[in-house]
């Protein structure tokens, strides 16, 4: 509680908050987020790895999209533009949407190419997309003999 002397005589509370720690806390706060909001988004190179994870069962004829090094597209093993993709893919599952494609794509194909080739199957309306990953033998634990 705050008090302010008038006339010597008599103290009086003040009802006036004071809102200078306030702003200065606030400004401080402010200049740590703007140091540490560039420092959090930091691009940071990734070799993903393989998955141990036993494989899931596939389905007799899996429809493949590729993305290749070159970022072109194919469907099976045959090249489709882009454009066309949406019409080949209709060709193949006979217009069944609800089919699952599996997208795999080479090593060197950058992360947002591949995501463009899964906006593509989705504007297609092809939702049910599977990512192929190299399958890698888990190493076996070793014996104590």
């Amino acid at each position: 509680m705050a008090a302010r002397l008038d006339d010597g005589t008599e103290l009086s509370e003040n009802h006036e908050i004071n809102v200078t720690p306030f702003i200065d806390v606030m400004l401080v706060l402010l200049i740590i987020f703007m140091v540490a909001a560039p420092l959090a988004t930091v691009d940071v190179p990734v070799d993903l790895p393989g998955s141990t994870a036993t494989a899931a069962p596939r389905p007799e004829k899996p429809l493949y999209v590729t993305v290749g090094e070159d970022l072109t597209i194919s469907v099976g093993e045959e090249k489709v533009a882009r454009e066309a993709l949406a019409g080949r893919l209709d060709a193949v599952t006979g217009g069944n949407k609800a089919e699952r494609v599996f997208l795999r794509a080479d090593r060197t194909v950058a992360y947002g190419d591949l995501a463009e080739a899964m906006n593509l199957l989705r504007a297609a309306g092809y939702l049910k997309v599977a990512l192929v990953g190299i399958e890698q033998v888990a190493n076996p634990p070793a014996s104590g003999g």
